[in-house]
């Protein structure tokens, strides 16, 4: 079920407007939450199409596996509440579109999204997987976003985050259990061995409490996902992100479409991704939800990912 938070962003949003054609936003982001989304198309490519596995060009749809417990721009609730949109289900909807197949779009939990991989009942994932090395044992990923974290903070000031020692003395909020707060953790630790202050960390788990401590200047920044920092500085035009970082700390993070290990789809959907990437179509998608900086120069079959904990 979506979370509180999720409402009030959407309804925060569709203040920005539920058509393409209504005034930007105040951070200069043109939104469209509704549930007509007149997504981004493409046509389909025969070559692309007929690598498909028979099983699914049977069927005829490309079942498709995400959580909509995330927030904007990711995949999320528009405002009525039931159809689900965001950055994963238009570049989903495209590489559909490239093999042919009607997208059907699922929603699950995290944990049951891979179970559905696992059991077949989806045939891709697109909500946000990072490729880690534990992983890649069980599915295969055709890759096309980056994975970056960000720093997000009150607009209008001269605190840029560059390096470790530029979070030391700073109230740094970040959610508890998260990779960013291992990063954040170990960042102090650092700093504190090497005689700088110590940050003070604190921990929201929701992203209006983290907004409006921002606001209230009762922390400096919050470290988080880049796509709803970015989404949110866009929309808002209330806060910044001054540092991005890899969300595999010294690994590139890549996000990648997922696929229960070959099961014959990686190929294609690799092949459709970089269609979409040379006709600017994948551009469009990026740029439409505030995203063109976590843009790919190309898609990978199985790159290195994050090491083993």
């Amino acid at each position: 079920m979506r979370k509180p938070l999720l409402a009030a962003l959407a309804l925060l949003l569709a203040a920005c407007g539920t058509a393409e054609s209504e005034p930007a936003a105040p951070g200069g982001l043109n939104v469209n939450v509704g549930p007509n989304q007149n997504r981004v198309t493409a046509q389909k490519d025969d070559k692309i199409a007929s690598k498909v596995p028979e099983k699914f060009r049977t069927k005829g749809e490309l079942v498709i596996g995400g959580s909509a417990g995330t927030a904007p721009p990711l995949r999320f609730y528009a405002t009525d509440d039931k159809t689900v949109i965001g950055v994963e289900t238009d570049i989903a909807t495209l590489v559909a579109d490239v093999l042919g197949l009607k997208p059907r779009l699922e929603v699950a939990s995290w944990e049951n999204l891979f179970v559905g991989l696992d059991s077949g009942s989806y045939d891709v994932g697109l909500s946000n997987i990072t490729v880690t090395e534990a992983r890649k044992e069980k599915y295969d990923f055709a890759t096309y976003r980056l994975d970056t974290l960000a720093f997000e903070a009150k607009k209008g000031g001269s605190w840029r985050v560059r390096e470790p020692k530029d979070v030391a003395g700073k109230v740094v909020a970040v959610g508890s259990g998260t990779n960013q707060e291992k990063i954040l953790v170990d960042w102090n630790t650092k700093n504190v061995a090497a005689g700088l202050p110590a940050t003070d960390i604190k921990y929201y788990q929701n992203s209006s409490d983290y907004y409006l401590a921002l606001q209230s200047g009762r922390i400096d920044a919050y470290l988080g996902p880049n796509p709803t920092s970015a989404y949110h500085a866009a929309t808002s035009g209330q806060t910044e992100v001054i540092g991005t970082f890899s969300g595999g700390a010294s690994v590139q993070g890549k996000i990648a479409v997922t696929t229960k290990k070959d099961n014959g789809l990686v190929g294609p959907v690799q092949e459709a991704l970089n269609q979409l990437i040379a006709n600017g179509k994948y551009a469009e998608v990026l740029g439409r939800w505030g995203l063109s900086g976590e843009a790919v120069p190309t898609s990978e079959i199985n790159p290195q990912g994050l090491p083993k904990t």
